[in-house]
């Protein structure tokens, strides 16, 4: 997107909530959720952050009254749809550059806060192929001023330094840590203009760039760190006016590029990477739609990735309705630093979590994992902010509100849950839930509104229960 237009875009989805809310430095959580009763809760709304609460127990529908002005959420286990892959965020150059200035306790410490099962539970996340926006400095793996169709310069060892480590780090937390990939340009040889910043893809140049990812994917999973997808590009309809890592790609050129250079250069390689293709905002689903269509991009394409910059989440359905094997992953969205409410619009990050669940989205990704409080490090225009801000002189941590909305899915969603069918008499409340592999049920709610009560239907069982003003709650059952 333009700059002016996603910054408004974004505003607009991060209306204030009003008051900031005391930090935490350390420690953000009490205790595991291993143990699972028959209905255990979590909310975060005013001074709660993820906290326990009561909540009443199950009783026969029939002994409980229906009053048509309460909302009721209707959860039928009986209609599955996609499989959960997880939640997580991306390991920028940005974070990984302020990860690595921690002390070696700090940093495991905010590590296991994000991977552990004591902490976020986050499964899945984003890697730059070569720099994005939030970086110390422009790069790619193949800088040279002339160019190197033969990738003889080829390197990764920029990425040695603080990216790698940190990787390893996050995969020794969590092993089953999900890498996905994505370049945001390709080297500026490779492009016309000759710059990392602007411009567009040069078709003499697709074999080379197929074997570029190669080269990226093997070394990567020799220096210990298993990438599981790729995306071609961050935002393929936008060259992002010259003012960041950027390249544009036609429809034309991503649909030759998967079809007769990146996929049977991955096939020939041995690789089992997938590839997701669009990478960019829902208003751009024809296209993807256009693209899957060619038997041969629909042969080599797992799925499509997804941007909230503009649309709306039902064109993924659309997409889905139409190449129902084909899956969708939501891959971006992140907060403004200096938004007034950066500390406290879980409500609106957690609405649109279910809004793109509910619309076949197998993971919800933030952007940036850690930034400071300047939003830096930044070689772009965009004034985004960080899962958790590290102050640059202090080092305290401030976890926002993404960070809350997170925690409500991230904690209790297991990978390989299912998401189930639910229905809310009541347009004010988002909702949707989920069957674990391990027999539990999870629901989640959220209030953007006043305060409501709720009464909430699960087979012959149900509970009603207050929905305090700008809440997410969490229940689980077995």
């Amino acid at each position: 997107m333009k700059s002016a237009s996603r910054r408004a875009v974004l505003q607009k989805m991060l209306t204030s909530l009003g008051t900031m809310v005391c930090v935490k430095t350390v420690g953000a959580w009490s205790e595991s959720l291993s143990n699972v009763g028959s209905l255990r809760a979590w909310m975060t709304t005013g001074a709660k952050r993820f906290e326990e609460v009561s909540v009443p127990a199950w009783q026969t529908r029939s002994t409980l009254s229906e009053e048509p002005s309460r909302p009721a959420i209707e959860i039928d286990p009986g209609q599955c749809f996609q499989s959960v892959l997880g939640f997580g965020g991306a390991f920028t150059d940005a974070s990984c550059y302020l990860f690595s200035r921690m002390s070696p306790d700090r940093r495991r410490h905010l590590l296991e806060e994000f991977f552990s099962p004591d902490g976020l539970q986050l499964s899945v996340c984003r890697t730059c192929i070569g720099s994005s926006d939030y970086s110390c400095s422009a790069y790619t793996y193949d800088d040279c001023p002339t160019p190197d169709p033969g990738l003889s310069r080829f390197s990764i060892e920029h990425d040695r330094a603080y990216i790698l480590p940190t990787l390893r780090e996050a995969a020794e937390i969590n092993p089953d840590l999900y890498f996905f990939s994505t370049p945001w340009s390709p080297p500026a040889w490779m492009k016309t203009g000759d710059s990392l910043f602007g411009g567009s893809m040069r078709k003499q140049f697709f074999s080379s760039y197929a074997q570029y990812f190669v080269k990226f994917i093997e070394a990567y999973k020799t220096a210990g760190i298993n990438i599981r997808a790729v995306t071609i590009q961050n935002e393929v309809d936008t060259d992002q006016d010259g003012k960041m890592p950027a390249a544009l790609w036609g429809q034309e050129y991503e649909d030759q590029f998967i079809k007769e250079f990146l996929g049977p250069a991955l096939s020939g390689a041995s690789l089992d990477t997938k590839i997701w293709l669009l990478d960019h905002n829902f208003n751009l689903w024809g296209r993807a739609m256009d693209l899957l269509s060619d038997p041969e991009v629909f042969r080599y394409v797992d799925g499509v990735a997804w941007h909230a910059y503009a649309g709306e989440p039902g064109a993924m359905t659309k997409v889905h309705d139409s190449f129902p094997t084909k899956n969708a992953y939501y891959t971006e969205g992140g907060p403004f630093f200096n938004a007034p409410d950066y500390l406290s619009d879980w409500a609106k990050w957690s609405a649109n979590y279910a809004q793109i669940l509910r619309n076949w989205a197998r993971c919800a990704v933030a952007w940036n994992l850690v930034l400071d409080e300047q939003g830096r490090p930044n070689i772009g225009p965009f004034t985004c902010g960080g899962v958790v801000t590290v102050d640059s002189k202090t080092q305290e941590l401030s976890r926002s509100g993404q960070y809350w909305a997170l925690a409500h899915y991230s904690k209790t969603v297991r990978r390989g849950a299912r998401v189930i069918s639910t229905q809310c008499s009541t347009p004010g409340i988002e909702h949707v839930a989920f069957a674990n592999p391990d027999g539990t049920y999870v629901l989640v709610l959220t209030n953007q509104g006043k305060e409501c009560e709720f009464q909430c239907r699960f087979k012959d069982q149900a509970i009603c229960a207050a929905l305090p003003a700008d809440s997410v709650l969490t229940l689980q059952w077995a």
